[in-house]
């Protein structure tokens, strides 16, 4: 549930995508062998050449990603979006595949240190990922209600495009014909994809095609008396305003920007929106409205198992998550028992969620007064955690956090609240957005849980900390593996009552409702991809076993049908780190320092889960012979 989701399915596309080839960029080919070789003159370790190499190999990367650079808030290739192309995917692939050539050749493994170590097997895994992910290029949704350029677009200019200077300004309005081209050769892909029988489930076409036409509502799309700015519109007068009022600008250039971006709305960004919804609204038919997984596409099947290997980063089978899922189910069933009847509660476990689910006591109002109140006590709960932090951690992250309602033109009754990274250097806080357009979703003894999560001690902290990383080579500070990430959000909620969060039995219960929803995920997600379950009775299950909101449990469901293996990841990330510490603990006894443990789990920024338990292993051997 609550994750980046947003940022992260943006990031993978770009990992993928890379630049916009209307720019004349290209895919350079590795210059690692000429790097080694400069090294070398100055007698540096293995560890030190190869730290160089990896410098030089993610500054090629990220030259290729306009996108990426920007969300570092670095200003290269600032009027540049990604090439979102097959073509330039395969390119992009190649390139990988000679870089990890050339790091075998010129590398000595055995004379690495082992956090040099940790490097290369990450970079060689990166590469093996994406070269196992080519070959289920036609299984992917390209657009989806939940992950897709027709949503991202405006919220990367208007929250991550940062202006402080006219460059700034006109770069921005070069970018929105840059998206132009992205929808284009995006809805090339879905077509393609459609003809190979891969379509999303009718909601999502149903997704699409309200979030593209609430993009292109109001003004300068519509001169209708009163109409309202569209968001992309409303950005753009509020960034030439502010050039204006920090007197950067004239006020004849304002007016010279303003038009030009208009003239890029109305004669790109617009017909490109009305070509994607106009194809989305004539395929429509072709889709299901009680859809099952992607086991029915062709080779379905093995799509799946790439996908859940991805997520969790292990070799388990669906048929193993499922089982674990079961388990963990029955086990979280129990303890919510307890809870219930320490509250005194005097009945069964469904009629103490249908109390739950129901209770006023338990609400915000749906009103601004009731968003702002859900906002401000988010706050304060932060704010009491982050004063324990110093007992449970050694690093603490330096970035600020702001929590933030989700904007109007993508918000989602009862959908996931999530979380965007600021930049390494601290200029762009971290993010925590809440979908508050439905307080009835939102209930107030979840509220605690979700904070943990998304802010500290959870994604904003571990991500924070990885960002801010000067031990390890760049590229491992910017690595997203879900099963950690995830794994690490989920296992904050819980460390949270330890660190003396929630303090009533309600709270609590909420946060067992939110380790039971990750629960339930891995089995709705195996059962809809690889059991034949349909929409329909992944949603019943869900009722049965969680006080979840009707809405959010829809929203949920649908996101799993669109992102395949995507949600078993937290789950077994979860269950990951906590045997990584019960193992540390009963190894180290009286030795075993907490903050020590936490600080080698984040330390090394994002990872499989199987160098992680390296990784802990190392500091544990470490640890024993003090």
């Amino acid at each position: 549930m609550r994750t980046m989701i947003a940022l992260v399915g943006a990031v993978a596309c770009l990992s993928a995508c890379q630049p916009n080839s209307s720019t004349q960029q290209t895919t350079q080919e590795p210059t690692a062998v000429s790097a080694t070789q400069a090294v070398e003159k100055n007698k540096l370790s293995e560890s030190e050449r190869l730290n160089e190499w990896f410098a030089a190999m993610y500054e090629e990367q990220l030259q290729s990603s306009p996108i990426m650079l920007t969300f570092l808030g670095r200003k290269e290739k600032y009027d540049q979006i990604n090439d979102m192309t097959e073509a330039f995917e395969k390119k992009q692939l190649n390139w990988q595949a000679k870089t990890v050539e050339n790091l075998k050749n010129n590398f000595d493994y055995n004379k690495l240190s082992a956090e040099a170590k940790i490097s290369y097997d990450i970079w060689i895994y990166q590469y093996e990922q994406a070269k196992a992910g080519a070959k289920f290029n036609t299984n992917g949704y390209i657009f989806t209600q939940f992950n897709g350029i027709q949503a991202f677009a405006a919220q990367f200019l208007i929250n991550f495009h940062r202006v402080d200077e006219i460059s700034d300004m006109q770069a921005y309005i070069k970018r929105i014909g840059g998206i132009s081209i992205a929808i284009d050769q995006l809805l090339v892909r879905a077509k393609e994809n459609a003809a190979a029988g891969t379509r999303p489930p009718k909601f999502a076409y149903e997704g699409v095609i309200e979030q593209s036409g609430n993009l292109i509502t109001g003004v300068p799309f519509s001169d209708a008396e009163g109409a309202a700015d569209s968001p992309l519109w409303m950005d753009v007068q509020r960034k030439i305003n502010g050039l204006v009022d920090a007197e950067e600008i004239t006020v004849e250039q304002a007016r010279k920007l303003t038009a030009d971006a208009k003239e890029q709305l109305l004669n790109n960004f617009l017909p490109s929106y009305q070509a994607l919804i106009a194809w989305f609204e004539s395929d429509i038919e072709n889709t299901s409205s009680n859809p099952t997984g992607v086991s029915t596409q062709k080779n379905g099947q093995a799509f799946y198992d790439h996908m859940i290997s991805a997520s969790t980063t292990t070799k388990l089978t669906a048929d193993e998550i499922h089982e674990i899922g079961v388990k963990e189910v029955a086990r979280i069933t129990d303890e919510m028992i307890a809870i219930k009847e320490r509250v005194g509660f005097e009945g069964d476990l469904p009629a103490f969620f249908n109390f739950i689910k129901t209770d006023e006591q338990f609400f915000y109002p749906n009103t601004d007064e009731g968003r702002q109140g859900y906002i401000s006590d988010t706050e304060t709960h932060l704010a009491f955690i982050n004063k324990k932090l110093p007992e449970y951690f050694g690093v603490l992250p330096k970035a600020d956090l702001v929590v933030k309602r989700v904007e109007a033109f993508r918000e989602q009754d009862g959908a996931a609240q999530h979380y965007n990274p600021g930049t390494p250097d601290g200029s762009r806080p971290g993010v925590y957005y809440a979908h508050l357009s439905d307080m009835s979703a939102m209930p107030k003894n979840e509220l605690e849980g979700v904070a943990y999560h998304e802010g500290n001690p959870g994604h904003h902290m571990q991500i924070s900390i990885a960002q801010e990383l000067t031990s390890v080579p760049q590229f491992r500070t910017q690595a997203n593996f879900t099963a950690y990430s995830e794994g690490w959000g989920l296992y904050a909620e819980l460390l949270a009552k330890e660190m003396g969060a929630y303090q009533d039995d309600f709270s609590d219960f909420g946060r067992l409702v939110n380790e039971m929803w990750r629960a339930v995920r891995l089995v709705v997600d195996t059962g809809l991809h690889a059991k034949g379950w349909t929409e329909e009775q992944a949603i019943a299950y869900f009722k049965e076993k969680t006080p979840i909101a009707e809405e959010a449990i829809v929203s949920e469901v649908r996101r799993y049908l669109v992102l395949p293996g995507q949600a078993t990841a937290y789950k077994i990330g979860m269950l990951k780190i906590l045997e990584l510490r019960e193992n540390a603990k009963q190894t180290l006894g009286d030795q075993f320092d907490i903050r020590g443990f936490h600080d080698t789990v984040l330390g090394g920024g994002a990872m499989p889960l199987a160098i992680l338990e390296r990784r802990v292993n190392d500091w544990v051997t470490i640890e024993k012979a003090k």
